[in-house]
């Protein structure tokens, strides 16, 4: 008896590895969330469909309070199958998950799947220059978070790329979009002052990675900001120090501006 952790890949329930669907049909009960990430190109009609079996559903509060209640026990007696959106352990969250199941003595096993960490590479910017990655939250009534901001100017420091996931809020069917992301930035750049986030900066906007016609745009903010990405879910880079081939493949494949080409 056993918990599987199923990745589902990043735009629709083709994306799930042969290992993985077969694994997600022979287990007794299947589980999923969709707190962490945004499939958009599927429906858990259709996931349900391709597996041959029913999937429940569970909240961020079932997975983070009630793991144990709801899915673990029933691992001690049968093979269960945690379903997620991307790679299942690149979200910490999933990670204490495989703590609890080991803490409890239940076997656990993790079938991968496309990541946005793989994928990003549909940028043309080298994977090894990427520093530390950062989430742009949205902002509540007594907290503006800005951590994400001094993670770009340590990054930028080093010359290396700054990966940004965006806010979702699945239970108000909120998704942060690439331009609000960079509205947010432009304000905590009001706030520091540090010549982090300007009108000037250059940024790299993917939507829809995995799907067969993602977005992807290269630009200035000031001119990125009215720009129709379609539907998210988005995610934004903020370059670092450009190879000569990575502002090629910008200017390319991004539509990014030529001169560019003469910065680096």
């Amino acid at each position: 008896m056993a918990i599987y952790f199923i990745g589902l890949g990043l735009y629709d329930e083709r994306d799930i590895t042969l290992k993985g669907l077969e694994t997600a049909r022979k287990c007794d009960l299947v589980f999923a969330e969709f707190y962490t990430s945004l499939l958009a190109g599927t429906t858990l009609d259709k996931i349900e469909k391709l597996i041959g079996k029913p999937i429940r559903r569970l909240s961020r509060e079932e997975v983070e309070l009630h793991f144990e209640r709801i899915v673990l026990s029933e691992a001690k007696e049968r093979d269960v199958a945690f379903l997620t959106a991307g790679d299942p352990m690149v979200a910490t969250t999933h990670a204490d998950l495989r703590i609890r199941a080991k803490e409890l003595g239940i076997e656990s096993y993790v079938i991968h799947a496309p990541s946005i960490y793989s994928a990003i590479a549909i940028t043309g910017l080298q994977i090894y220059k990427f520093g530390k990655s950062a989430t742009v939250a949205y902002p509540e009534k007594n907290w503006f978070p800005t951590s994400h901001y001094d993670v770009i100017r340590e990054n930028r420091e080093r010359g290396l790329h700054t990966m940004l996931f965006l806010d979702i809020k699945a239970e108000q069917n909120r998704y942060m979009t690439a331009n609000e992301a960079m509205e947010i930035l432009l304000q905590v750049e009001d706030m520091k002052k540090e010549n982090v986030f300007t009108p000037d900066t250059l940024v790299v906007v993917l939507a829809r990675a995995g799907s067969l016609n993602p977005t992807l745009k290269a630009g200035y903010v000031k001119d990125m900001l009215k720009e129709d990405f379609g539907g998210q879910p988005h995610v934004m880079v903020v370059p670092g120090r450009l190879h000569i081939v990575e502002a090629e493949y910008l200017v390319a494949f991004a539509g990014a501006p030529r001169e560019i080409l003469a910065k680096v």
